[in-house]
């Protein structure tokens, strides 16, 4: 049933925004240099896969453009992974797909995580909504992330595992629309 809804949403969803996202596509290309921004993530048993986002840093300076920080803050850069739902690399609720080092590399019950697609949206990444801003205000960023940030992001992904349905996806999806749209 989760994956029907999957295909038949983003489906939809792709047919109405699917004008949108290549505009947005359009002018990141005309501020950035590229339109998309390809990189490789852990998704489904540790398997790595493409995410589709859209670029939102220039290719010759690394550094977020005005319109990059517009489509993050507003995470209209993560419309492209809705071709990732459609491929069945990820589902619209799951744990956020992270780069290799992480997710591949927990151990013991953890690990069960990795039976998980990777999803658009989940509780952590309401709960971390502005991440980039947080991490940005440690002294350390990379060891905030890796001491606080990602083992609370592993303990409430385990809590989803354990309590998913499709109900579940429903309220989470509802949630991260609320959140996207400004209305949290």
């Amino acid at each position: 049933m989760k994956r029907i809804f999957d295909i038949s949403l983003s489906l939809i969803l792709l047919l109405v925004t699917g004008w949108f996202i290549l505009l947005l596509i359009f002018l990141s290309y005309i501020d950035t240099g590229k339109g998309l921004f390809l990189q490789s993530r852990v998704g489904q048993y540790g398997k790595l896969f493409t995410i589709y986002k859209i670029r939102t840093m220039h290719i010759h300076k690394a550094s977020i453009s005005v319109y990059g920080r517009f489509l993050r803050r507003s995470k209209l850069d993560e419309l492209p992974q809705l071709l990732n739902i459609i491929l069945g690399q990820m589902s619209f609720v799951g744990p956020r797909p992270d780069v290799p080092g992480y997710y591949d590399q927990l151990q013991g019950e953890a690990r069960k995580l990795l039976q998980l697609k990777p999803g658009f949206c989940s509780r952590a990444a309401l709960k971390y909504f502005n991440e980039e801003t947080l991490l940005a205000a440690q002294q350390d960023p990379l060891y905030y992330n890796d001491t606080v940030i990602f083992p609370d992001k592993v303990q409430m992904n385990l809590e989803y595992y354990y309590h998913q349905s499709f109900l579940e996806d429903l309220k989470i999806l509802w949630k991260c629309l609320l959140r996207k749209t400004g209305g949290i």
